[in-house]
């Protein structure tokens, strides 16, 4: 059930009904526990500025589209606040989510954030708001949440992490990478996160950011790859340039790739967090991609070897999410086979291997992993990936996983 919120000063519900709504909220035996209320919520039109009665342990804001929305999900919150709506926000709902609030801002004309994140107290999130055009805001759509973390005062005062993703104009399609190694091999691309206008997360005691850091750790995978002779190598970027989710498995497709691993730094508001972790695309997300794929006016190349050009939707969202799940278990079977090989020579969390949403990981015809290779908001997990020695052990694990998995494919034939 969703809860909209109107202009500051319109009636409310009456006595009578919050009395009742009291005494059945009191009679629930699980009713979740909040570190903190949303207090105030304010738009206007260059800003979203949401105030707290507590410390918010974090928050995420996604562009959405169709109509146009923009979610801001905060967890171990409640919501009932004061609300004034201005600039391109003409409504603000709030939507309960397992263990806190979503607010979705509900836009008159189409505005992007950005730039976003909290206060030194954490009690106050800004998010910055930019004009844009429909086709900058359906772009920006795609990129997916930002991440917005608490300032943590134990980092010092310049240290702030969170991700911000500045959305360029629209472009061309961009150029396909150049493949190494033996063309009877199978191919293998390499995706550096972030890049560009997006520096990723970024640990200034250290002068490290995770654009640079996915770079040299992807350079390093592929030089053990083709040291070892297996398999064929791309990169989706070898140099300090910016690619929106899509490009980058788009690349990977259209150079018909047999296996995408897309390499990240996680990151933490405390130094405790620590150890890599491997994702897989969940479940969760299948139908909606599939129908989305199976809409689109050329369907040929959606899986290999099967036009659908002519096949209706149905038919077409059927063929898609069948390949999409044998995708997904060979993706699986990947992220279990790293997390084996990683173990002797890579720091790891215990739940090494996870699955959620998210964008880079939905190609529905390639096994696909995100590679977080560590926290570069701990010192000694940050010193590990800018050390020759961390990489060449992150690469060696790599290796040692990719050529098992294709040695099994060679032997199930």
């Amino acid at each position: 059930m969703a809860f909209r919120w109107t202009h500051a000063g319109r009636a409310r519900h009456g006595g009578a009904v919050l009395s009742f709504l009291a005494c059945l909220f009191a009679l629930l035996p699980a009713s979740p526990l909040y570190a903190a209320d949303v207090a105030s919520v304010v738009a206007s039109a260059r800003q979203i500025v949401i105030r707290f009665d507590g410390k918010a342990a974090d928050a995420s804001a996604t562009l959405l589209d169709g109509p146009r929305r923009i979610a801001v999900e905060v967890p171990g919150v409640a919501a009932d606040a004061r609300v004034t709506v201005g600039g391109p926000v003409a409504g603000v709902r709030r939507q309960p989510v397992p263990g806190g609030t979503r607010l979705v801002f509900d836009l008159s004309r189409p505005a992007v954030v950005a730039d976003g994140g909290f206060d030194r107290s954490g009690r106050t999130l800004t998010l910055s708001l930019a004009p844009a055009d429909a086709a900058a805001f359906r772009q920006a759509s795609m990129a997916g949440p930002l991440s917005l973390i608490p300032f943590d005062v134990s980092f010092g005062a310049a240290d702030r992490y969170r991700v911000t993703v500045p959305i360029p104009a629209t472009a061309k399609a961009a150029p396909l990478p150049r493949v190494r190694g033996d063309d009877s091999r199978p191919l293998v691309v390499i995706d550096a996160g972030h890049g560009g206008v997006d520096p990723g997360a970024i640990n200034t005691a250290m002068g490290l950011r995770e654009k640079d850091l996915t770079l040299k750790v992807a350079r390093a995978i592929r030089d053990r790859l083709l040291a070892g002779g297996r398999v064929r190598v791309a990169l989706t970027r070898n140099d300090d340039r910016y690619l929106v989710l899509r490009e980058r498995y788009g690349i990977a497709r259209r150079l018909k790739a047999d296996l995408f691993i897309s390499i990240h730094c996680d990151s933490a508001g405390a130094e405790g967090a620590t150890g890599a972790s491997v994702y897989t695309l969940s479940e969760v997300a299948s139908d909606k991609e599939a129908a989305r794929l199976a809409a689109r006016e050329n369907k040929a190349d959606v899986i290999a070897g099967v036009d659908l050009g002519d096949t209706g939707a149905d038919v077409s969202s059927i063929l898609i999410d069948l390949a999409r799940r044998e995708t997904m278990n060979s993706s699986a079977t990947f992220a279990r086979l790293l997390g084996r090989e990683a173990k002797p020579l890579v720091p790891m969390k215990a739940n090494f291997h996870r699955m959620a949403s998210l964008m880079v990981l939905k190609a529905p015809d390639m096994p696909s992993i995100l590679f977080e290779t560590g926290y570069i908001s701990n010192p000694a997990d940050a010193a590990f990936l800018d050390s020759n020695t961390g990489r060449t052990r992150i690469a060696e694990s790599v290796r040692r996983a990719v050529e098992a998995h294709f040695a099994r494919r060679m032997a199930a034939r």
